[in-house]
């Protein structure tokens, strides 16, 4: 049994889309979220620059007593979860993974959208991680640079979002994908406003909850999980 706490971070609230998760499938492990809401967004910056703040996020929740860390960002996923492995001697995992995964099951079609920050659509790490899964697949990916600043803003259920979600999901539509991967923590929380745009022909994918599946599956096979059966904390920062 391992009772230390999972360390969870995001470049803003959008990562507590995770932990909602974490909470649900590891009901009795008690978690710490750093928010790096001073330096939000994190999608427009360099990999450089990414890198070394999900270094020195890591190092904080490290001064925590974490026994593995989850990278509740699907930039700093994309550019920066190697380097951390190979930093770190702890569990780390990204969201990128599970969300490809899920994307590739529930596609019937073989056409699958991405939306996520211009890093992490950039970086093009979606596609590939797909792509290496489903090889016939058909891929239409756009960054949604507003979407982050109208969360941190709570204005998911304004008009204004709905009208910046049409103009760019308009693509999508035209592409017709079946499938929708939410390529950035922060846009579960647009779930309403994406879903009305897109109609119920296609699934949206929130990589939050397979991401909870891996890490509950690292944890167990690492011998790290809490088995004392008490509802601990969750401690956000």
């Amino acid at each position: 049994m391992d009772t230390r706490p999972i360390g969870v971070f995001d470049s803003g609230i959008g990562g507590l889309t995770v932990v909602k998760e974490i909470m649900r499938i590891l009901p009795y492990e008690d978690i710490v979220y750093f928010g790096d809401t001073a330096r939000v967004p994190y999608g427009s910056k360099s990999q450089e620059t990414i890198t070394k703040f999900a270094k020195q996020n890591s190092r904080f929740l490290l001064s925590k007593d974490v026994k593995a860390i989850v990278i509740a960002c699907n930039t700093a996923s994309a550019l920066a979860l190697e380097e951390l492995n190979n930093e770190f001697d702890i569990p780390i995992l990204g969201v990128v993974k599970p969300g490809a995964s899920a994307a590739v099951r529930a596609t019937k079609t073989g056409r699958i959208g991405i939306i996520g920050t211009e890093g992490t659509v950039n970086s093009r790490a979606y596609e590939k991680m797909i792509r290496k899964l489903f090889k016939e697949v058909e891929i239409n990916a756009l960054p949604c640079p507003l979407f982050v600043p109208l969360v941190e803003e709570g204005w998911a259920e304004k008009e204004v979002s709905y009208m910046i979600a049409k103009e760019y999901l308009e693509p999508f539509k035209e592409f017709d994908v079946d499938t929708l991967v939410l390529g950035c923590t922060h846009y579960p929380i647009l779930t309403n406003v994406i879903g009305k745009i897109m109609g119920d022909g296609v699934t949206l994918i929130n990589p939050a909850e397979e991401t909870a599946i891996e890490l509950k599956s690292i944890l167990f096979e690492n011998g790290l999980q809490n088995t004392s059966k008490e509802r601990l904390n969750t401690a956000i920062m």
